[in-house]
């Protein structure tokens, strides 16, 4: 006879266990308990928006605009969850870090595949970072398919094409693992989608869900320069990029540049 199942309870369900087992400080420091778990929660998230900017891409993909609109406000309110965790990391001083950080050897927040794949979904192409999971195939095969595939960038200006907006044929149909370059067809017809909401409303509302993930993606990359001049001033990283002064060059990072552009010609 089969013995009878164990009846679900919140840790079963949660994996509780497992799940708390996960935290493996390399030193006796107390600070390095929450540098794991602030980065651990920001790989769960991270696994979350995946999933929701997947299927999002799906359906703008497919012309399901309007119910793409509920998993890209989640994304943008995850996005400011993860912004405020920041807030949290910076209670661990300069001194607090300095007693553990050797422990870290080369590893670093810029080896992040699950980043890396997000940026990828939302059309910021870069395959150098494809590198850094040789030893993880599962992983890089992950970022392959949203560094080959068209991004929600890709398949919001197609949507465009079938409303009957003028997109050249070579932004339609080219190598999509390579960035978006801003074009004047796409600003000037997004341009005309927000001088007519009426008409356009599916565009208008799609166009201002991906505002709010380029503005909250902005915020989360100011916050994470902040809180790391504020924690290692403008010291080396430890995956040996240049720290802060590396990503002050990513601040100005935009996935749907024409988005922006176009405000000023309102």
């Amino acid at each position: 006879m089969t013995e009878p199942s164990l009846p679900m309870t919140y840790a079963r369900y949660l994996a509780l266990d497992p799940l708390l087992d996960c935290q493996h400080p390399v030193s006796s420091e107390d600070d390095e308990m929450l540098f794991i778990i602030i980065h651990q929660t920001k790989e769960l998230w991270l696994k979350q928006i995946i999933r929701e900017l997947r299927l999002a891409n799906a359906q703008v993909a497919g012309g399901a605009l309007i119910p793409a609109y509920k998993g890209l406000a989640r994304v943008s309110r995850i996005q400011a969850v993860m912004t405020l965790s920041w807030d949290i990391l910076s209670t661990m001083t300069p001194s607090d870090y300095t007693r553990f950080r050797d422990v870290l050897g080369p590893s670093s927040g810029f080896q992040s595949d699950q980043f890396r794949t997000v940026e990828y979904l939302l059309g910021l192409k870069d395959k150098a970072f494809l590198k850094y999971q040789d030893d993880r195939p599962e992983a890089q095969a992950a970022m392959e398919q949203a560094l080959n595939g068209p991004s929600l960038w890709d398949n919001a200006v197609a949507a465009l094409h079938r409303a009957g907006f003028a997109i050249p044929p070579e932004l339609l149909e080219r190598d999509f693992s390579l960035p978006h370059a801003p074009h004047p067809a796409v600003e000037d017809a997004f341009l005309e989608v927000y001088r007519d909401p009426d008409t356009y409303w599916d565009l208008y509302q799609l166009a201002e869900k991906l505002v709010d993930l380029d503005d909250a993606m902005a915020a989360w990359r100011h916050k994470h320069v902040l809180t790391v001049e504020r924690i290692i001033g403008m010291k080396r990283g430890t995956g040996g990029t240049a720290g802060a002064a590396y990503l002050h060059t990513t601040l100005n990072k935009r996935a749907f540049p024409e988005l922006w552009s176009l405000r000023t010609r309102l």
